[in-house]
């Protein structure tokens, strides 16, 4: 049976006296037209602003495709771009990297708080080198983030997979964020480490299990 690919829906936070704010709403619209989106729920802001504290939004234009939220200006091709990427469930990835490069971190760990499941996508990034360093950096300090939450454990598995890494930064790294989870859990896993060829991912290690 084949299955009927579901466009996504968006919606649009605006207010009267924004000067970008109609050219989003013509690009979104457009879309609409062209049947890229299903619906788009257009809100002003101004009559109703209960609805940005309810979204979290600090401005606008403030808009949602599917599960992107997008803040300021975006062009009609970019605004495409994203709704493609919601309709096929990819992008998350070029997701992430838009808001570490734009430094919207908060924003990146409410996604993670939200659906812990993307743990595996950002490990999986953090252990890929070709990563751009910026958005490397970003991870890194969401998993910091995260650890002192309590909610960085569930990664763990993913992480030991990374100190087995051909890349010595990369095991470096995963020795760095097992140490976030405390001694004995890198008592567990981070041992073979300390005999590693590279001296910088001996010496993360070995830091990694002080007390």
């Amino acid at each position: 049976m084949t299955s009927i690919k579901k466009n996504p829906d968006a919606e649009i936070l605006i207010n009267s006296g924004c000067a970008h704010c109609p050219g989003v709403v013509a690009g979104l619209t457009q879309l609409v037209k062209e049947g890229r989106l299903g619906r788009l729920h257009i809100i002003n802001v101004g009559e109703q602003p209960a609805e940005a504290r309810a979204r979290g939004a600090r401005g606008v234009p403030w808009t949602r495709i599917g599960p992107f939220t997008l803040e300021g200006s975006y062009t009609p091709g970019e605004l495409r771009s994203w709704a493609e990427r919601a309709a096929s469930g990819a992008g998350m990835g070029q997701y992430f990297a838009e808001l570490l490069e734009n430094q919207q971190l908060e924003q990146a760990l409410q996604l993670v708080r939200d659906t812990p499941d993307l743990l595996q996508l950002l490990v999986d990034m953090e252990g890929d080198l070709d990563t751009p360093m910026g958005v490397r950096i970003g991870i890194g300090a969401m998993f910091e983030h995260l650890a002192e939450e309590h909610r960085l454990e569930p990664a763990l598995p993913l992480l030991r997979e990374l100190t087995h890494a051909p890349e010595s930064q990369v095991r470096a790294d995963a020795a760095y964020y097992i140490g976030l989870l405390g001694p004995e859990i890198a008592h567990a896993h981070l041992q073979g480490l300390l005999a590693d060829e590279n001296q910088e991912v001996r010496e993360i290690a070995a830091e990694a299990l002080q007390p």
